[in-house]
């Protein structure tokens, strides 16, 4: 009686243990009925903010003299800046750099024998902040009209940048997040094979490059400031389980 017993709990105990590793199983299968798939979201766009910057220099023997010969034609560059409708709001000036300047010496029988002064180079940035993109683009080209005034003035290519980001972000992220459930459907479907809900996504980095797509992407994400016409591209991974 006790050995029927005994091979009665076994016999139990074998039957508990298959049924739990089938539910196991088909639970593992179960969990691995996914399917994951990237989907892209680009947008091209224009810039709508200008920052451009330029530089006001002068050479003096006499560093007050040389003061004095920034100021007036920072006052010149201010009069053209003005007439060609930029206002002193969108205009920053820099503090005034003061360089010492050196020339080799040379001794009688034309060896090396040291520096000595030569003169001042004092120079002075302009930093020009703007909406009005098209405007600034203009005086940026335009401005080395300044040089036949006697201004020794340097202009740099502006940056370009876009003030709604934000909602650009957004937005690139739903067309992305719709093509992923495109491309997801449109496999499943071809599979006979019904999608369900998302169960996984993870963003990809945030990339802006120029609308000719002459930028090369980055790891980190690319933020191309030099174009005027930009284009931006977001990717979002997605996994869904399958009915």
């Amino acid at each position: 009686m006790n050995d029927l017993l005994k091979y009665a709990i076994i016999g139990v105990s074998v039957i508990i243990s298959v049924i739990v590793l089938s539910f196991a199983i088909t639970y593992y299968g179960r969990s691995r009925d996914v399917i994951s798939v990237t989907g892209l979201g680009e947008e091209y766009f224009t810039s709508d903010q200008i920052v451009w910057t330029g530089r006001i220099r002068v050479d003096a023997y006499n560093k007050q003299e040389g003061y004095k010969q920034i100021a007036a034609n920072q006052k010149k560059v201010a009069q053209y800046l003005a007439e060609n409708g930029i206002s002193s709001q969108e205009v920053t000036y820099s503090f005034v750099e003061v360089d010492k300047q050196f020339e080799s010496v040379y001794n009688s029988n034309g060896n090396y024998a040291g520096s000595r002064f030569a003169y001042y180079t004092l120079s002075q940035s302009f930093t020009i902040s703007s909406n009005d993109v098209d405007k600034v683009e203009v005086i940026s080209r335009e401005i080395s009209s300044l040089i036949s005034q006697g201004i020794d003035i340097e202009s740099w290519t502006p940056d370009y940048y876009y003030s709604h980001l934000d909602d650009l972000k957004l937005s690139l992220i739903e067309k992305a997040s719709k093509d992923a459930r495109a491309r997801a459907e449109n496999i499943v479907n071809n599979a006979g094979a019904k999608l369900g809900k998302a169960s996984t996504a993870s963003l990809g980095v945030f990339q802006i490059t120029s609308a000719t797509g002459n930028d090369e992407y980055s790891y980190g994400g690319t933020f191309n400031t030099s174009s005027k016409e930009k284009k931006a591209r977001i990717t979002v991974r997605m996994s869904y389980k399958l009915k």
